[in-house]
């Protein structure tokens, strides 16, 4: 159930709503997927080939809690990692060997599927220098790109602010109950929901007279009012095409367990399916799941599972519907954990983690140099790739973009694309 909820607001006539305008109403901060800067710049629709790689998709989806990485991809080889983990260690006859020395958690089916495909990038090691065990500080860091406090947009917010100067509608999709930081733009206003059928259903809400006001006020001879019912016109516009997109969706594919996860990937392929002209996909495996301290073995097992599972099932949905060269997916999460098991069955916050990017142009194999279990810093892995190289590929390689600009930094990307 969607958190954009409106509050309770007495009825308001054409001239409240002129002069105290949508952000005196309060209406910026209960509905940012809609006007946000979007009262300061009207939107325009995107026209094909306005953009280098102008079919060319990205979706990001984050591992909220700060999964393990070690016993996402098992470095079975080293026995550096059963002596630090004697009791949850995944044992070598029964991970899904990727070498002789790294295999996939057993419950990665989908994940092994992808790498065998050769549309699997596994890419070691991703950090960044005096790396912090905060969740909020630590996912402010990956959401922003910028790995210092302060950073107030998101990384694919910029890169959106770079391939359009222009506010474009709908260029920028974050399916959550709440926008993300990585999405936060100064142009563009990231179309934020989570229930598609019921995602500003006209007449459900409270506020539906203030929407009455502005959709009816077009033509009116002030022209603010006619700003403020364009914007209030192209956010309905919106919505509709979402619950229509999301009624008319149907898939055999399967995405595993109908989870959020899941659903919010199937979400985005409805999305596309419908020729939405969004560029940026984010998505979220919410609720800091991911984060074990306690029983981490069977509940790992499961996540895992879900998030292999539904995002296997969402490329060959993409390569269903003829969308599977157009899109390429990174996933990661905030931190990997600390190399020794903890008391509890589970594992404490750490550092470096592996990110993986997926599609069919994608050149799969591994990258970047696999991390030492023994040369640690205070029982913490030493980072050996700058996450914000993986960002360069994903910005630079894939959707066409001088990285240098959005990373405000030179970060040399890593190959990944064919």
């Amino acid at each position: 159930m969607t958190t954009h909820i409106f509050s309770r607001r007495p009825r308001l006539s054409r001239r409240e709503v002129l002069r105290q305008g949508l952000s005196g109403l309060g209406i910026s901060a209960g509905i940012p997927l809609v006007f946000g800067r979007a009262v300061q710049a009207m939107t325009k629709e995107e026209k094909p080939g306005d953009f280098a790689n102008p079919e060319r998709i990205l979706v990001v989806v984050e591992l909220d809690g700060g999964n393990d990485g070690l016993n996402t991809v098992v470095p079975y080889g080293d026995d550096a990692y059963y002596r630090q983990r004697p009791k949850i260690a995944i044992s070598a006859d029964k991970v899904r060997r990727i070498d002789d020395h790294f295999g996939f958690h057993p419950s990665l089916v989908g994940f092994e599927r992808l790498y065998k495909d050769g549309k699997f990038a596994l890419v070691h090691g991703c950090g960044y220098e005096n790396p912090i065990l905060s969740h909020f500080a630590a996912m402010g860091y990956w959401h922003t790109g910028v790995p210092i406090a302060g950073e107030k947009l998101g990384w694919v917010g910029r890169l959106a602010d770079k391939m359009s100067p222009e506010a474009r509608e709908n260029l920028i999709v974050n399916v959550a109950s709440q926008q993300s930081l990585a999405v936060r733009s100064r142009v563009h206003s990231p179309l934020v929901f989570d229930d598609p059928s019921r995602f500003l259903r006209v007449g459900r809400y409270e506020q539906t007279p203030l929407f009455s006001v502005l959709t009816g006020a077009d033509g009116s001879s002030q022209p603010a009012l006619n700003f403020l019912s364009g914007v209030a016109s192209s956010a309905l516009k919106s919505a509709a095409f979402v619950r229509d997109a999301w009624a008319a969706y149907s898939t055999p594919v399967n995405y595993g367990l109908e989870l959020p996860v899941s659903q919010d990937l199937r979400k985005v392929a409805a999305l596309i399916d419908a020729n939405m002209p969004t560029r940026f996909y984010y998505v979220q495996y919410r609720n800091n799941d991911f984060d074990t301290h306690v029983h981490q073995v069977d509940l790992h097992a499961r996540l895992l599972a879900y998030a292999s599972d539904s995002i296997h099932g969402f490329i060959e949905d993409m390569n269903r519907i003829g969308r599977g060269d157009d899109v390429a997916m990174m996933v990661f999460t905030e931190f990997g954990r600390r190399v020794a098991e903890n008391a509890s069955g589970g594992t404490d916050h750490g550092t470096a983690t592996p990110v993986y990017v997926i599609g069919n142009k994608v050149k799969g194999g591994q990258y970047g140099k696999p991390v030492s279990l023994t040369e640690l810093d205070d029982g913490n892995l030493i980072y050996t790739t700058d996450y914000r190289q993986v960002y360069a590929s994903m910005i630079g390689e894939w959707m066409g973009v001088d990285a240098s600009t959005v990373l405000k930094g030179n970060f040399k990307p890593l190959g990944l694309f064919g």
